[in-house]
C-alpha cells in the first residue's frame, strides 16, 4: 500500500514574510499553480494551503500520475483539479474569490519524507496583503535522507523594536513636560500682606488716637 498522507505543521509568529512568488487576480478568475515534480517514481503528491500566516489545511493528494485524487475536509472538485505529470505538479482553482488568498505549497513523498518543491503566494486583488516574504531552503544529510524545512523570518522585529523606542521617548517627555508645568505653577505662587482693620464692638468707641492693629493674613496669589 502506499505510505500515509504526511501532517503538515507550520509555525509561525508575527514577522515580515517571504514568497518565492506572488500572484495577482481578480475575483471570478479561475487560475492554474503549478511546481516541478522531483519524484523519479509513483508516489502521493500533494497541495497545502496556509492562511493567516498559521493555519495550514490539506487541499488534495494523489497517489501516482493516474491515481484517484482525494480531496480535504472544505475542499472538492466543483473548485478545484489536481493534475501531476512526470514533469509538473498542478492545481486549478475555478472561480476565485477573497478566501482563496495564502500561500500554496506543492509536495510529494520520497524516500519516506515530504519534499516541499515550491511556493507561491495568491492574491486575490481587493484583500489586504500581510505576507510578503517567506524563504523556505532544504538540508540534507550526508545520506540525502533527513529534509528539513527551515523558514527564515525577520523584518518585524525590528520595527516592533523602534516603535517600543518611540513610546517610551514620548512618554518620558510627556512625564518631563508635566513635571516641568509643575514647577512654573509653584515659582508663580507668591506671598503678600493684607491689612484688615478690626470691626469696631458696638456701643463702644474706640480710644481717640489709638492705632488699630493690622491682622496680618498670608495668602498664596497667582
Amino acid at each position: 500500500p502506499p505510505p500515509p498522507p504526511f501532517l503538515l505543521v507550520l509555525c509561525c509568529i508575527p514577522s515580515v514574510i517571504c514568497v518565492s512568488q506572488t500572484v495577482e487576480v481578480q475575483p471570478g478568475e479561475n487560475i492554474t499553480l503549478s511546481c516541478i515534480n522531483k519524484a523519479r517514481y509513483r508516489t502521493i503528491t500533494d497541495w497545502f494551503r496556509v492562511t493567516n500566516r498559521t493555519k495550514a489545511s490539506c487541499i488534495s493528494s494523489k497517489f501516482g500520475h493516474d491515481g484517484k485524487v482525494s480531496f480535504c475536509d472544505g475542499f472538492g472538485k466543483e473548485k478545484y483539479e489536481m493534475m501531476v505529470n512526470p514533469s509538473k505538479i498542478s492545481l486549478h482553482i475555478k472561480d476565485l474569490d477573497f478566501s482563496d488568498s495564502g500561500l500554496y505549497l506543492c509536495g510529494f513523498y520520497l524516500n519516506r519524507h515530504t519534499v516541499i518543491s515550491e511556493t507561491t503566494y495568491l492574491n486575490v486583488q481587493g484583500k489586504h496583503v500581510i505576507w510578503s516574504c517567506i524563504q523556505i531552503s532544504y538540508l540534507y544529510d550526508p545520506d540525502g535522507i533527513k529534509i528539513l524545512i527551515i523558514a527564515v523570518l525577520g523584518g518585524l522585529s525590528g520595527v516592533l523594536a523602534i516603535v517600543t523606542i518611540a513610546l517610551a521617548v514620548k512618554i518620558r517627555k510627556l512625564q518631563t513636560g508635566t513635571t516641568g508645568s509643575y514647577n512654573v505653577l509653584s515659582d508663580n505662587l507668591t506671598y503678600a500682606a493684607i491689612n484688615f482693620q478690626a470691626k469696631p464692638k458696638r456701643k463702644r468707641r474706640p480710644a481717640s488716637g489709638g492705632e488699630i492693629e493690622p491682622h496680618v493674613v498670608y495668602a498664596a496669589t497667582r
